[in-house]
């Protein structure tokens, strides 16, 4: 694996997930129930970053067109989203948020 902090635990709030670039990538940072996860940040069915959108009980609702996929497993759950989301392996190291970015490298990435 190749681990790469992307942000800190403070930049990451239930309401306000952080918006990161990993190898050209752009990847949302989000927080649900005390646990952290990483997801595709730029919703399918048109440009919009998902960390800019309403989240609420483990879901993103997409700010222009207002469909909405599971923070956890990446699922879309009410269309125009069009397909599930890449979701990244991420792990905490002290206040550190890190992102495995070897299958984003490698351009193997794998949508729920």
């Amino acid at each position: 694996m190749n681990w790469k902090t992307v942000c800190s635990k403070s930049q990451v709030h239930a309401e306000y997930p952080f918006a990161a670039k990993l190898a050209g990538k752009e990847i949302g940072i989000f927080l649900v129930d005390g646990d952290y996860y990483a997801i595709e940040d730029v919703c399918p069915h048109a440009y919009a970053l998902l960390s800019q959108g309403f989240v609420e009980d483990g879901k993103v609702e997409c700010p222009l067109h207002e469909a909405v996929f599971d923070i956890r497993s990446g699922r879309c759950l009410r269309e125009p989203g069009g397909r599930d989301l890449s979701t990244y392996p991420l792990r905490v190291q002290g206040d550190d948020i890190q992102v495995d970015a070897s299958r984003i490298e490698a351009g193997l990435e794998e949508v729920a």
